[in-house]
Order: C-alpha cells, then structure tokens, then sequence
C-alpha cells in the first residue's frame, strides 16, 4: 500500500511553528510521508495565525487556489488548525466548504483521527476544544533541523492587551513543570541538539501557576548545567514580567546567548496605557539599561505596532525615541491591524491606513539605520557561526554559507576549502568583514568544528522513535 502524502504550512510565530512540528510528527507517526517538492500532497495541513488581518485573507486565499487542485486529486484532504481556526470555527467550513477538518489550538493532537474519520464518513469533521487537556510537548515532533529545537515552557497567556486575541484562543497560562522542560531538553541533547529556544506566549512569567516569581530564571540557570547544550534562547518575554533574578542568570549561564527579544509595542506612554501593556517607556529603558550593563555585547529586538487607535504624531515619536535610545539589532514592525472581538477594534480614533503607512516608513528607515550602526561594530570581530538549515545552504554566487552568531544575528560566511566545507550544525569561528542593516559578512574563517548535530543532520531521522515516543500505525 502506497503511503499517502502530507504537506503542512505555517503562519504566525515560534509557537506555531512549534506546533507544525508537532503536527508533521503525528502524521508520520501515523503512516504518512512528506509529500516532495513539486507533488501535489495528499493532505495540506494549514496552521493558522489571527494576530492580523492579512492571516485571514492568505488563508482563505490559499484556500481558494486549492478548489482546482483539490477537484483534479480525489480523495485530497484539507484541514485547517490554528489559531484562526480557533477563532472562526464553524466559519472555515462556511467561506470554504471543500475543507475537510477543523481542528483548535487544544487539539492538535486529534488530527489524524479527524482526517481518519472524514475520509471513512465522507463529511467535513471540525473539532474544537475549548481547553487544554494534553500538554502538547508530550506529542510526536518532527524536527526541521538536527541542531535546534523547540521547548515550550507554558502555553496560553494571562495578559489581557487590548490588541492581541491570542489569550481568547489559547486559553490562560498553563506552566509546565522543570523537571519535564528539563527532561525534554536532555533528550534532545541525546539526540545532538546544540540549541534550544524556550518558548511562551509570555515566557518569563513562567513559574504564575505554581506561585514562584523566580522560577524562570532558576530554569536558564538548570540549562546551564546540562552538558552538550551549547546555546539557550527564549521567547517571547514581557517587560512586566522581566525581573533582575533573570538578567543576572542570563549573564552568569554560560550556554544563555546574548541576545533578547522583547516586544515594545509602543514607546508612548499613553499607547501603552490604551493597550493595556503594565510597563510604561523608562520601565521599558531600565530593563534594556540593565541588560546591557549585564551583557554589553547583547544583541536586543523587538516588535512595535504603528498606528494603534488614538495614536497621535507625538505618540509616534516616542516610538521613535525609544528606537533611538533602546539601539535594537531588529526591529518587527507592523501596521495595527483591527481584529473582531478585541477591544481595540471598536475603539475611537482609528488611524487612516495612509497615516499608519507613512509612520511605518519612517519608523522602518530609523529602526535600520540603527541596526546597521550596531552591526558595524562588529566589524573586526571574531564570531562562532552555527550553520543553519536553510539559512545555510552555499551561496553559488558568493560561495558563503549562513548561520547564526551567538546574539542571533545572520551571518553570511566565506568557503575556506583549507578548513572543509561546513554542514548544518557545525560551527565556523570567523571574522566579520562587512556589516549590512540586516545581517553580517566574515569572509576570514579561522576554523571550522564538525559536531555531533552535522554528524545526525547527515542521517535519517525518525523522531518518534528519537523522542521516545511510540510510532503509531493506521488501522
């Protein structure tokens, strides 16, 4: 029996990104095989985002152009998950009714029974679990890269931004404890990870459901003593939340990068207050003063929305203000997008589209400028390059490879056929060259160490069994 085909596709953050290994993992696990470029896949697996508008309109636009496809392929199934599909539900099936499953943010894990079940019953399934009833981390995980992993810490969000939907879909914050973050890491260690990202929707509140304010930073502080583990990242963090317990076991763990992500949203007060974001500017500067001091060679981003409701031009120049004074490495920057059943959506003052576009211009220029002036610094300097998937494939033209410096920034790296050529998952110590807004060049490498990570990157990797997990089979 020919094994039936998938192909999953990704939209939102890290945690959906996540989640989408989880759910390649489960569909391996039961029997199906990823579809190869160029196929038409027996099942296309949306995962969805509702943060901004343009999520909905790629989605159903995406859908759309799958009507011909899917009508030319019997037996082709579609099924959508998510956040959006959280959100919309029974909505999906009404706008596109040719989509097979619709499945939640609570139940991932349901996916090929749902496909299962659609196929046998010939009728569209949808399933929608209001609540968290499995921590999704216990499910099986397909891995894009042999190097680096993801590991949720907590999912679901306590805050209430006037802005986001995101805790209405995921539900509140449930913490997962230590002793099973660790365990995960440690396998994945076994298995030739040199670098995990620890993940939240507002991680370093991690610890608010078992009551211990430090619990976070005690967590950085147990990577740190596991062996094999060469880099530590998290994200995403709130400002509320960041305590000095974190910044100084960010600077004394050996294996927790320079670097940190951390929303700013708006640098005007008033926004702030009207989004519902319980730190104000010189709170924001004060966390970014300390991590520096802690960690001056630390490579700080951000995200910042342009244009929230009520947003006036001296609102906007505070943004640019803290741009300036914060010098982010990386800015992400979005327009507001007005999202149904958030508070923001009905609130007065909504700024014209032609307004919001001119300050995201002009908020885009300062943000690179600022980048670019951080990344000269560097120039001169000797980093150790992680060869990304990716991000690392050679450059025919340049003959470089890509990878990440330990404070995440891209680094674009020379071939030196003196040391080898580099796979996925080795380091290349170099020197910096050349700095551009957006990433770095070190066209002088110094040495190249082959890892475990490249030596598992080269090999087949079936990660139920890597995980310990076990590997399911179609009835």
């Amino acid at each position: 029996m020919v094994p039936r085909t998938y192909q999953v596709r990704t939209y939102g953050c890290q945690m959906n990104v996540h989640d989408s290994e989880r759910l390649s993992g489960l569909l391996e696990s039961a029997g199906y095989v990823p579809a190869v470029e160029g196929q038409v896949a027996d099942v296309v697996v949306f995962n969805t985002c509702a943060v901004r508008e343009n999520a909905d309109n790629r989605l159903y636009g995406n859908l759309s152009h799958l009507v011909p496809v899917k009508a030319s392929n019997p037996g082709m199934q579609i099924a959508v998950g998510g956040c959006l599909a959280q959100k919309d539900q029974g909505e999906i099936l009404r706008k596109a009714p040719w989509v097979d499953v619709v499945f939640g943010t609570h139940n991932i894990g349901s996916l090929p029974m749902l496909l299962e079940r659609a196929r046998i019953q010939d009728q569209a399934q949808i399933e929608i679990k209001e609540a968290l009833e499995v921590f999704p981390s216990s499910l099986p995980t397909k891995r894009d890269a042999a190097y680096a992993a993801y590991v949720s810490v907590s999912v679901g969000c306590n805050n209430t931004c006037t802005f986001c939907i995101v805790p209405a879909l995921r539900g509140t914050e449930k913490d997962r404890r230590a002793g099973d973050i660790l365990a995960e890491v440690q396998m994945l260690v076994d298995d030739g990870v040199l670098e995990i990202t620890l993940l939240g929707q507002n991680v370093n509140a991690y610890g608010v459901e078992f009551g211990d304010r430090e619990a976070f930073g005690k967590l950085l502080r147990a990577c740190g003593e596991i062996s094999g583990l060469e880099r530590v990242r998290f994200m995403s963090p709130h400002p509320r939340d960041f305590t000095d317990d974190v910044i100084t076991a960010m600077a004394e763990t050996a294996n927790v990068m320079p670097q940190l992500h951390m929303p700013l949203q708006s640098g005007s007060d008033t926004v702030l207050q009207s989004m519902r974001r319980s730190y104000r500017q010189d709170r924001y500067l004060g966390i970014i003063d300390k991590v520096r001091k802690a960690m001056p060679d630390a490579a700080i981003t951000t995200d910042i929305i342009v244009g929230f409701p009520g947003e006036t031009e001296a609102d906007f120049e505070q943004t640019v203000h803290v741009v300036r004074e914060a010098r982010f490495a990386g800015a992400y920057t979005f327009l507001y997008s007005q999202r149904p059943g958030t508070p923001a959506a009905s609130m007065p003052g909504q700024i014209p589209h032609k307004v919001m576009q001119d300050r995201y211009l002009r908020l885009v220029e300062v943000a690179n400028d600022m980048a670019w002036a951080e990344n000269k610094k560097l120039v001169g300097k000797t980093v150790a390059v992680l060869v990304a998937n990716g991000e690392g494939r050679k450059d025919e033209a340049t003959e470089r490879v890509s990878g990440r410096a330990p404070d995440n920034r891209l680094v674009h790296v020379a071939l030196d056929s003196a040391v080898g050529v580099p796979r996925p998952g080795d380091v290349i110590t170099a020197e910096i060259t050349h700095a551009a807004p957006h990433h770095l060049v070190a066209d002088r490498v110094i040495s190249l160490r082959r890892t475990r990570a490249g030596d598992v990157g080269e090999q087949p990797v079936n990660n139920s069994v890597l995980l310990g997990l076990p590997v399911m089979r179609p009835a």
